[in-house]
């Protein structure tokens, strides 16, 4: 008998949590989709840091942004950026063989995650790799800790598509005795917005 006294309480339990687990999933389409991701493509074109010509080089870089979802409202415009840049064009003749690739990853912050211009910030950090001539040496790559702070800004032009400019300055510690190689450059690409909402 005593089981059917609590047949009526667990019921209403069971109704009372399921409807708050619903409530709880639903979440507004105009803030956030289920992916707060950014994906992207652009062309660098950076000066080298090398030898008193100090030459450019053009490139491809690419990135993917995750927005950490549920901040407090100073950290809202916080992420995470991935980006991988390979500088291997447009090489100059006196030199043959020079490339740059660089694997980095770190905290990018957005100024307004909302609207059609969003500036940003970022720091990221990773790994380098330096092919150079070298002449009559065995010496001709190398591979350091890189650091690279940046700005930008995304401009959303259709969609969930954005144009995406930004400046980046290169760390690479004292690949050459005691002194860094400071490339630096800019980057202009189209970023899609995976998550965000397009209107």
């Amino acid at each position: 008998m005593r089981w059917k006294l609590m047949v009526l309480p667990v019921m209403a339990l069971f109704s009372i949590g399921a409807a708050l687990t619903a409530r709880a999933q639903v979440t507004y389409s105009a803030e956030e989709g289920k992916l707060p991701f950014t994906v992207g493509a652009g062309f660098s074109d950076f000066s080298d840091d090398w030898g008193i010509k100090n030459p450019r080089q053009v490139g491809i870089t690419m990135w993917v942004d995750w927005r950490l979802p549920h901040m407090p409202p100073l950290l809202d415009g916080l992420g995470l950026e991935f980006e991988g840049r390979d500088v291997n064009y447009a090489t100059p003749s006196y030199l043959p063989g020079h490339r740059m690739d660089t694997a980095l990853g770190g905290p990018i912050y957005e100024f307004r995650r909302k609207g059609r211009i969003r500036p940003f910030a970022k720091f990221v950090m990773g790994i380098g790799s330096i092919d150079f001539p070298s002449p009559g040496a065995t010496y001709s790559h190398d591979t350091r800790s890189v650091f690279e702070p940046g700005a930008g800004a995304d401009i959303r032009f259709w969609s969930r598509f954005s144009a995406r400019a930004e400046y980046d300055y290169q760390f690479w510690h004292a690949i050459f005795g005691p002194h860094d190689l400071n490339p630096n450059g800019v980057t202009v690409g189209v970023v899609y917005d995976l998550g965000r909402s397009s209107k």
